[in-house]
């Protein structure tokens, strides 16, 4: 394991969603691309797939669900920001999704300040936004919280500081979150270049292995079952 993912493995008793659930109440979800259930009407409607996550949660007896690092997934076809004539599709989602109701808190992975914020609100985007950095011995790193309410941005400044399990927001619906049902996208970042606001979250399949190395799997510092 790289130094770095050694150093985030050795982390314990982070949440980043909701820390009064237990992640005995979290199943895991296959939203990728080998999905029968994932039709295209079904994708390109919010509602609808709100229903879809909430039927499934009911169906596991569970509260939260989780995944999609590292999933080919068809949910963006929809949007021209992952397809366009001049470039290559990105439908490789690089961060960890946790889906549940509109309005669940969203907390601090670590300690951190804020490194910057925006409402990033084309269709299939974040949504309202949060990025944070962190410092762990001799590393810099960040921390991206997307598919927030637009509250969890009105009164931030850059530099604020939060501790680690400290509110930072809650959950969007898709009137602002970029058309989703409602959820968390997390995501690490190692180097976030000039990157302010928003950093991409899926990447197409031949820059894979530099995203794959600079946003390493969440559930490392997670540690969700």
């Amino acid at each position: 394991m790289a130094p770095f993912e050694n150093l985030i493995t050795q982390l314990t008793d982070v949440k980043v969603i909701a820390p009064g659930i237990s992640y005995a109440d979290y199943v895991a979800i296959d939203l990728s691309d080998k999905n029968p259930d994932l039709n295209k009407e079904l994708l390109s409607d919010a509602a609808a797939f709100e229903n879809y996550i909430e039927n499934y949660l009911a169906k596991k007896n569970a509260l939260v669900a989780f995944g999609g690092y590292n999933e080919i997934r068809n949910l963006y076809k929809r949007s021209t920001i992952f397809n366009g004539e001049d470039f290559d599709e990105r439908n490789i989602h690089i961060g960890l999704d946790l889906w549940i109701k509109e309005g669940t808190d969203v907390v601090a992975a670590l300690q951190g300040t804020v490194h910057s914020f925006n409402f990033n609100n084309l269709l299939g985007d974040y949504g309202p936004t949060i990025i944070l950095e962190h410092q762990l011995e001799d590393v810099k790193f960040y921390t991206l919280y997307g598919h927030l309410s637009l509250e969890s941005i009105s009164n931030l400044e850059i530099g604020d500081q939060f501790q680690k399990g400290e509110k930072i927001g809650t959950l969007g619906n898709a009137s602002v979150n970029g058309g989703y049902s409602p959820h968390l996208h997390f995501q690490i970042i190692k180097n976030i270049d000039q990157n302010s606001g928003d950093y991409p979250g899926v990447c197409s399949k031949n820059k894979l292995a530099y995203y794959l190395e600079n946003c390493p799997d969440p559930n490392l510092l997670l540690k969700i079952n």
